[in-house]
């Protein structure tokens, strides 16, 4: 790959703030408490996209969207999930008001309640967590993305622990989460299984959680083993969809996003990830950077599931996306593939 230098200095000198913040932090490894990187993320804060992002933000602090906290793509959920990716600084107390709602919404007395369940049918005539052949039924990237982006974004409370607690208690024998409610889905999901991973290693890093630790290593073994998109039988590709690049995921799955979470976790030199680069590295596109090959929203200011108040960047497969490039420059400086 030729120009990957040039490239990331161009997007070092970004007009958009949160590229900057992204290229100077987890390329070049500056010091997200430096005087530098700090005033980059003030700079975040008044940006255009952050101003789309919070824009049905009250002067409580209240986000509205259509429902609930988790409305597809605008609801507070996915609002922070947003803010916590692109440099936003930690501990804005205008926050709190969503922070309260997002952990009143995952630590509601239903998750607490679990009950046995024989049928897919069952499973959802009642109101809580089900059972079934042993294994809690749970979409669980729910709690995980919560505990990953509060944590980022400085919003701490004493019930992280709480959304902690839960991951671990549902976790699942070979290491992962799965809200399938048939009961012969054995092997935990990709999907459900990514965001707790990420959300239980940021908790044990932040508080020294040795069992926190311990349950997200064990649950990149599950990615690890599958070369983070190949089945374990006949090294067949899982999904197509695990193979092609986007941006923003929401709670979707690619080896983008998964090297970018191995990253963060220190495991994105194991070996078995070698498979995921050399694909993610064929993306490139020579002099530009990456595609942005597919994406999961429209670009829409209208309350609507599947809308997102920002375009991040559109999508074409020679066509580059900063966002995908500049996550994929810095998953591969990690990797030392360049």
């Amino acid at each position: 790959m030729k120009n990957i230098g040039k490239i990331a200095d161009i997007l070092s000198h970004s007009d958009n703030p949160s590229i900057r913040w992204k290229i100077r932090v987890h390329f070049f490894n500056e010091d997200p408490d430096s005087k530098a990187i700090k005033k980059i993320s003030r700079e975040v804060t008044n940006s255009p996209n952050v101003k789309l992002l919070l824009q049905n933000q009250s002067e409580s602090g209240k986000i509205k969207s259509g429902h609930g906290v988790y409305d597809k793509w605008q609801g507070a959920h996915w609002i922070l999930a947003s803010l916590s990716d692109i440099g936003y600084p930690p501990g804005d107390p205008s926050l709190v008001s969503a922070k309260n709602a997002i952990l009143s919404t995952w630590l509601a007395p239903s998750y607490y309640r679990e009950f046995e369940a024989k049928s897919k049918q069952d499973a959802y005539r009642e109101q809580g967590v089900p059972v079934m052949e042993g294994r809690y039924r749970r979409c669980a990237s729910q709690q995980g993305y919560a505990l990953h982006y509060l944590i980022v974004l400085g919003l701490f409370d004493d019930r992280l622990h709480d959304l902690a607690e839960r991951l671990m208690h549902w976790q699942w024998p070979d290491g992962g989460w799965n809200c399938d409610k048939r009961p012969q889905a054995s092997t935990s999901s990709f999907i459900e299984t990514a965001i707790p991973m990420r959300g239980l290693y940021r908790y044990a890093e932040t508080f020294k959680d040795e069992k926190a630790k311990s349950s997200a290593l064990r649950a990149s073994e599950l990615f690890l083993k599958r070369r983070l998109f190949k089945r374990l039988a006949t090294g067949e590709i899982i999904d197509r969809e695990f193979v092609r690049l986007h941006y923003p995921l929401y709670w979707h799955y690619d080896i983008l996003g998964m090297l970018k979470i191995l990253s963060e976790m220190n495991l994105v030199g194991d070996k078995r990830c070698a498979d995921a680069l050399e694909l993610l590295t064929s993306k490139f596109i020579p002099g530009t950077g990456w595609p942005a090959e597919k994406k999961y929203y429209r670009t829409s200011h209208e309350i609507k599931p599947g809308n997102d108040y920002v375009d991040w960047g559109g999508t074409g497969k020679r066509k580059a996306n900063d966002w995908v490039t500049a996550d994929a420059l810095c998953v591969l400086k990690k990797a030392e593939y360049i």
